[in-house]
């Protein structure tokens, strides 16, 4: 039996609709920003609180929209799967990175992926999104 982890992610634009993705320190794979719930914290306040905690971006959990929940490998924890919660945040943003966040880049959906990116979102979210 695998472990299991539950977090919520978000997807944010910049205004040359490039999506933002995040690595974190000690970690090779880009991802969504977010994270894990907090105890009595909702799937939507969680995203709202990483937002902000690892990019710097405020938004309050009412604005966040819905794209679904995902089960999927764990992109830096072996034998784990993970429970994403996944929203859109509305708007265009700027983000930096903070708390545990190595690095940030930016993702040209219209070009050829790297290699480099989370199971989440290669095998679910970008789906999710292309048919929207």
């Amino acid at each position: 039996m695998r472990d299991l982890i539950v977090v919520s992610a978000v997807c944010v634009y910049d205004r040359a609709g490039r999506m933002l993705t995040v690595r974190k320190r000690g970690t090779d794979k880009f991802m969504h920003p977010g994270g894990k719930p907090e105890p009595g914290e909702s799937a939507a306040e969680a995203a709202s609180r990483e937002l902000a905690e690892e990019v710097g971006i405020s938004i309050t959990p009412g604005e966040l929209e819905p794209l679904g929940v995902y089960l999927a490998t764990a992109a830096n924890e072996a034998g784990t799967d993970i429970q994403a919660t996944v929203f859109t945040a509305p708007g265009t943003w700027e983000a930096h990175p903070s708390a545990e966040i190595a690095e940030i880049r930016w993702l040209e959906l219209d070009r050829e992926l790297p290699e480099d990116l989370a199971p989440l979102l290669t095998e679910h979210v970008l789906p999710a999104l292309a048919r929207r």
